[in-house]
Formats: structure tokens, sequence, C-alpha cells
């Protein structure tokens, strides 16, 4: 067995009382391949820092078995689940591109140039996918620009859009070309048209716009969003 997993057995155990593959595949919500694969080649760092934010070890320790077992400040306890950090052939995940949006105004269609950041994809878990019913090949992703839609969407946040739905339907999220310009907006439907609308109470300074023939272009239904805003 490899050195980093008796580490990371040990302090599952010494830790959170955690014994064996078994439970140790359940608390970190891995498939038990992937533990037998850690136990054979070592810990994935994705990994590392999941098994740091369900034990309360330290990431640093397992890798090298150099400091101390645990991070600064008191172990947490309680209900919690980990945070799964999708593995490269993870079964149980589906990989949704990064893409930044290549428009131009009164074309429908659009191009996507690949977003390279934090490896280029972002992992959806594939029961939800196929709960909501959605094909994959139809889902991208991309990063939420400026302030309009908070307190909703925060800058920075990553949004992922179904391509395969533009049905417009009041009250809902969608991306759109804006006259060339790709906008995440919130649709709304008064007298008898169509209003792209934000979020943020300063109705001033994001004020409504009209959703009218070429200048304003469905790309796609928003159905989920991936934020670090706590």
């Amino acid at each position: 067995m490899h050195m980093q997993m008796k580490r990371l057995y040990e302090a599952a155990e010494a830790l959170r009382g955690i014994k064996g593959q078994s439970e140790l595949a359940r608390a970190l919500n891995l498939s038990p391949q992937t533990v037998n694969n850690w136990e054979a080649r070592g810990m994935s760092k994705s990994g590392m820092l999941s098994a740091q934010a369900l034990l309360g070890c330290s990431a640093t320790w397992l890798a090298s078995g150099e400091g101390e077992m645990t991070i600064g400040g008191p172990v947490p306890v309680g209900p919690f689940q980990a945070v799964r950090v999708a593995e490269v052939d993870d079964p149980d995940f589906v990989p949704i591109p990064m893409v930044k949006l290549r428009l131009q105004a009164g074309m429908t269609g659009f191009q996507t140039d690949p977003d390279r950041r934090d490896g280029g994809t972002i992992g959806m878990r594939r029961a939800w996918v196929e709960r909501e019913r959605l094909d994959p090949e139809q889902l991208i992703a991309i990063q939420v620009r400026g302030e309009s839609m908070e307190p909703a969407l925060y800058e920075d946040d990553i949004v992922v859009i179904n391509v395969a739905d533009r049905k417009l339907v009041d009250g809902v999220v969608f991306a759109f070309n804006y006259e060339g310009e790709a906008v995440v907006k919130r649709l709304s439907r008064d007298a008898g048209d169509w209003w792209l609308t934000s979020d943020n109470p300063d109705q001033r300074k994001y004020h409504r716009k009209i959703c009218r023939g070429d200048a304003c272009i469905v790309i796609g239904r928003v159905v989920r969003k991936e934020s670090g805003r706590i």
C-alpha cells in the first residue's frame, strides 16, 4: 500500500473514527475503485484536499509525512459531507467545458474558445445531469462578469448553460447575445414585450433592456451555478 494511503487511514481513524476502505470511500463520497487506485498509486492532489476538508488533517502531512497531522485550529465535529473533487476518469461525473463565448451582433449562432482556468472543465454529477434530463453535449460553462446579477450571481461565479433550451420563460435566467456581448440576465415579460432584467437592486445603474429582434438572441438557459461566495 502506498505510504500516503497508510497516513490517510491513520488520520481517518484517529480524527474521525473511520476504519477500513468501505467506510473511507463512503465518507469521502468516492467509489471503492478510486480508493483502490489511491492504494496502488497514491492520492491525487485534489483527493488530498478533499481528505483535508473532511478530516481536518494536513494535506502536506498526507503527501509527505512532514509537519503535524492536523491543520491549525479545532477539528470540525458534527454532521458533514466531504467536498468531492472529480477525478478525470471518474464515471460518476460529467466534464462540462469551460468556454469563452465569441459573438457578433445579429448572429444567431455563436462560437466558443476554451477557457483553460482550473483545467478547462467543471465536473457535474452524472446523476444530477440525468435527473434533470440534460444532454451533456449541449452544456457549456462560462464565468459571470460584472455585478448586475448580485445577489443571485456574483462576478467570477460559474454558470452552466443548456444551449438546447432557448424557450423564453418569464422569471428564468438565460445567457444572451445582446448586441454582440454575452450577458446573463433574468427574463421578464411586461406589456407584451420581453425584457432583460438584473437582480442588483441598483436599477438606475442596472436598468432593464428590451429583448427584441436580432439585437437580443438567447444562447441558452442557465441551469446551475458554482459559486465561491459563501
